[in-house]
């Protein structure tokens, strides 16, 4: 499949002239798209409207789905993709215009309320007034979500055998026990490094990123069986069971749409 990839500058935090103080994008993508380390003036909101894309911010990585959005703060160095059939949207918020819900990005839930307040704001006739009131609501219901998809690469030279393993075949089996005997180390010790390099366990984290792989899969039109088998799991009911704990939507939500 082809594969496009597009360069965008790394600017710093600062006002820009803008149209509006919220201004909406929106593009569906024919071909899998990349975007190299960039940054932008002005905060944005990434959510999409149908499919999966990634962010990419030092060493975690999010997914975006129609459902959890993220919170770019201005000046924020990122890389990021979408794969073909995704319609990505966004909202730029302008420097200065707003306190920003954070200055970290983070993840952001795209509750019906404020999908249709961004969805006014893309009109691009709508009466100053009626615009202004609009803005100020979704600047009201705008809050970190504390449900993300997100991925934190551990770095050590300990774990990034494991890591590379698991983002290369998110199918591999191996327990913390197994990749303990084949290290050299005690399962304590691998314990111990993941909850200090990732914030959280070894079966959470290659929970995380096999729900990440799988919003992919499912996004590109793959059965449920068939995608619980390609990220490792031996039914598709436990797959759902474990997608729903990370994500708290079914297989079939992305799938169907």
């Amino acid at each position: 499949m082809t594969r496009q990839t597009r360069t965008l500058p790394a600017l710093a935090a600062g006002p820009v002239e803008m149209p509006f103080a919220i201004l909406s994008w929106s593009e569906t993508f024919a071909h899998d798209t990349t975007w190299n380390e960039h940054s932008h003036p002005f905060h944005e909101l990434l959510w999409n409207e149908r499919g999966a894309s990634t962010a990419v911010v030092g060493t975690r990585v999010w997914t975006i789905t129609p459902t959890l959005g993220l919170w770019m703060p201005a000046g924020t160095l990122h890389s990021g993709s979408a794969i073909a059939g995704t319609w990505c949207r966004a909202g730029f918020f302008g420097f200065g215009t707003m306190t920003p819900i954070s200055p970290t990005p983070v993840g952001v839930e795209i509750t019906p309320l404020l999908r249709l307040l961004l969805e006014r704001l893309a009109d691009t006739e709508l009466p100053a007034g009626s615009r202004a009131v609009t803005e100020a609501m979704v600047l009201d219901v705008l809050t970190p979500s504390p449900r993300e998809l997100l991925v934190q690469m551990p770095t050590s030279d300990l774990l990034r055998p494991i890591a590379e393993a698991v983002r290369d075949d998110p199918g591999d089996r191996r327990t913390l026990e197994d990749w303990a005997s084949r290290l050299g180390v005690s399962a304590r010790t691998l314990t111990r490094a993941f909850n200090a390099e990732t914030g959280t366990s070894f079966a959470r984290w290659v929970a995380a990123v096999r729900a990440q792989h799988a919003v992919t899969l499912l996004t590109r039109g793959w059965e449920v069986d068939a995608v619980a088998e390609e990220v490792g799991y031996r039914s598709a009911s436990a797959f759902g069971a474990a997608f729903r704990r990370t994500t708290g939507l079914t297989p079939g939500f992305f799938r169907a749409r």
